[in-house]
């Protein structure tokens, strides 16, 4: 389990101060009752109800839904079942009431059970059609909370005085060629227009933030060397452009599989001479990662080196569920982020007290809704100099308001620019941020949770609240029951190095296999193997099993006497050999399979997943053995299928003929063998 840094005396003291000043801060805040309509949405409707959680699913899942028909039968599901009528006036807002009464009736009209007649007539002639209609409206109104204009043109119309901007260009990572051009011109057009309203110093101008994976279909580790040769230019000539328009330019954070590969883009980008004089070249670092620290560390002695001053937007960050979720599913030795807000939230303030101290080298950006870390920040920084705030479009602009208000510190709006069909997913991503009730912009209107509390100090505040369960470490995803299969991440360049050493003494083996029978084989002619990628290399030799064998082998076969603790016993340990064996077997899936690297992985993963399984399984089967089963693999899984049939059947205590597909015999060969 990790555990936090020790913080400073000093960070310690200000956080103490800043916790009676963001309660105060909040007390005002609920007095003057005027939240965005973002805000009052989380507060009714955040992911503590079902309501909340319904609403959320519903906005994702349409994300995904190609067609009218399973759009009106996902509404059915998610709307019908809530409970609507006990959110209708609870709010402040007029139109968060508005939709309640909207979802309620919508409720009612699908609920053939409790209906008025009346309703139910509505629903058969109007129906689910006219709902999803009406609830993609409501996530569009929604959504244009968040997005300050369709195009960049509009969006500076927009633009309020009283703040500093960084456009956002919507869309996430680029899937194809076509998608990154399509990017990189919009990012283009969007600096020639934000350079025609830059007309002060680079810090009081207008900027743009950016996505690498925005600008690259391929943007990841195992096209390292095509990413550097075909992305850095790209990102050069639009900073090279930002800085002729005298803006500053913010590389935005991905996930933390990217951030070696962000580092390399970063450095190859920020060292070139052309760049020098320029002082707007910024990143982002999510202050929930465990790295964080050690990348502001990495970004100041680049920064140093290179004689430059940079700029550096400091987040909690924005993909922590995936974050832990890839974690898990992909059975890695830990987390890559921090798995307590209280923890995130420290790290947060142990990164700003290290930025403040460097703003001689780094221009820092503060970004957060949090009153108290707005507190911290402004206790430790002792002045407003060399700094600024930051907040998301739609969202924080009562506190950051009465901040700037009382200390006339800058703020600059991180305003996302896009369409529609760009919106619906940073939307959700946003609602789910911000609608957990740990989450300050859902505490901060809810007068049932106390200023103190909504304040409290992450450093000391425990009292009078439920332990955190930790989250199981993602080895340890299914315990009791089973261990999860170990994970190699090819992300990582350590993970990578190990898992092509692993396979490197069998590059050039020749494999030998035959049926592996009780009774003595007869003398067969040996077919040749190749490579399917690479036709002319020799992989190995395989003799194939005649069909008298076959009889004999059948008629000879008798139910697994063993018990059922036995048999459990014998399964674990095979998966235990399959681990221990991990790199003549990614050899071989590499080499007889044509596997990718990262599809090696997941073959031998699933394939020791499902003996752990069956071997957790097999003592509450309710049937004895049947007999002989016939275990036929295909040749696009010759691990994991043909060992999920196998080790399903032998936890029954059943004999298995064991039959791999013929374009994939060498590895049903090793991996029976080792059974």
């Amino acid at each position: 389990m990790h555990h936090s840094p020790i913080a400073s005396p000093r960070l310690l003291a200000a956080s103490q101060q800043a916790s009676h000043t963001a309660a105060q801060w909040v007390r005002t805040l609920r007095e003057q009752d005027d939240n965005s309509l973002i805000e009052a949405f989380l507060a009714e409707y955040g992911l503590s109800s079902d309501e909340g959680v319904a609403l959320m699913c519903l906005a994702e899942a349409m994300l995904r839904v190609p067609d009218a028909p399973t759009i009106d039968a996902l509404i059915k599901d998610k709307i019908a079942p809530s409970r609507w009528a006990k959110h209708l006036g609870q709010s402040g807002s007029h139109l968060v009431n508005a939709s309640t009464w909207a979802l309620m009736l919508t409720g009612r009209v699908l609920d053939d059970d409790s209906v008025v007649p009346l309703l139910s007539r509505l629903a058969q002639r109007l129906g689910e059609p006219l709902i999803r209609v009406a609830v993609q409206q409501a996530m569009a109104q929604m959504g244009a909370q968040f997005v300050l204009g369709e195009d960049i043109q509009q969006a500076i119309a927009r633009c309020s005085s009283a703040y500093r901007y960084s456009f956002d260009m919507l869309g996430e990572a680029a899937m194809t060629a076509a998608d990154a051009d399509g990017y990189l011109q919009a990012y283009h057009a969007a600096i020639a227009e934000i350079a025609t309203h830059c007309n002060g110093s680079i810090t009081d101008n207008p900027g743009i933030s950016i996505k690498l994976s925005a600008l690259h279909p391929r943007y990841e580790t195992l096209q390292r060397q095509r990413v550097m040769d075909e992305l850095v230019p790209r990102v050069l000539a639009l900073a090279q452009a930002a800085k002729a328009g005298h803006m500053g330019l913010n590389i935005d954070a991905e996930e933390a599989e990217r951030l070696e590969l962000s580092q390399a883009v970063i450095e190859a980008v920020l060292s070139h001479p052309s760049l020098a004089d320029w002082e707007g070249f910024g990143i982002v670092v999510q202050a929930y990662g465990q790295r964080a620290e050690a990348m502001i560390d990495w970004f100041d002695a680049l920064a140093e080196r290179l004689q430059r001053r940079v700029m550096l937007r400091l987040v909690k960050g924005a993909y922590w569920d995936r974050e832990i979720k890839r974690a898990q599913v992909e059975g890695l030795p830990h987390y890559p982020v921090y798995t307590s807000k209280s923890d995130t939230d420290q790290a947060y303030l142990r990164c700003a007290e290290k930025l403040l101290s460097r703003r001689e080298r780094i221009y820092p950006q503060f970004a957060t809704h949090n009153a108290h870390t707005l507190a911290c920040v402004m206790e430790l920084a002792g002045d407003n100099q060399g700094f600024e705030l930051q907040r998301l479009h739609g969202m924080g602009e009562a506190l950051h308001a009465m901040v700037a208000q009382h200390s006339a510190m800058p703020c600059r709006v991180y305003a996302p620019v896009g369409t529609h069909r760009d919106l619906l997913a940073y939307l959700v991503r946003r609602l789910l941020e911000n609608g957990a009730n740990s989450s300050f912009v859902h505490q901060i209107v809810d007068a049932h949770i106390a200023p103190e509390d909504v304040a409290a100090n992450p450093f000391t505040h425990t009292a009078g609240h439920t332990p955190r369960r930790s989250l199981p470490a993602p080895s340890e995803l299914y315990a009791p029951e089973r261990r999860n299969s170990r994970g190699w991440d090819l992300y990582e360049p350590s993970g990578w190095i190990a898992f092509d050493q692993a396979r490197a003494p069998w590059k050039t083996t020749t494999w030998q296999a035959s049926a592996l029978l009780a009774l003595p084989s007869e003398s067969r002619q040996a077919a040749p193997v190749f490579n399917p990628a690479q036709p002319d290399e020799l992989v190995g030799h395989l003799t194939m099993a005649s069909l008298d064998q076959v009889a004999l082998a059948k008629q000879g076969a008798q139910p697994w006497g063993a018990s059922v603790d036995e048999r459990a016993q014998v399964l674990r340990r095979a998966a235990e050999l399959y681990e221990a064996q991990h790199g003549e077997l990614f050899a071989l899936l590499t080499r007889e399979a044509g596997k990718t690297a990262l599809d090696s992985v997941s073959e031998l993963r699933e394939a020791v997943d499902f003996l752990r399984y069956y071997a957790a399984r097999a003592p509450y089967l309710a049937h004895p053995a049947r007999g002989v089963f016939t275990c036929i693999s295909p040749w696009n899984f010759p691990l994991a299928i043909f060992i999920g049939q196998i080790a399903a059947a032998l936890a029954a205590g059943n004999t298995v003929l064991a039959k791999p597909a013929e374009q994939t015999s060498l590895v049903g060969y090793e991996a029976v063998k080792l059974m």
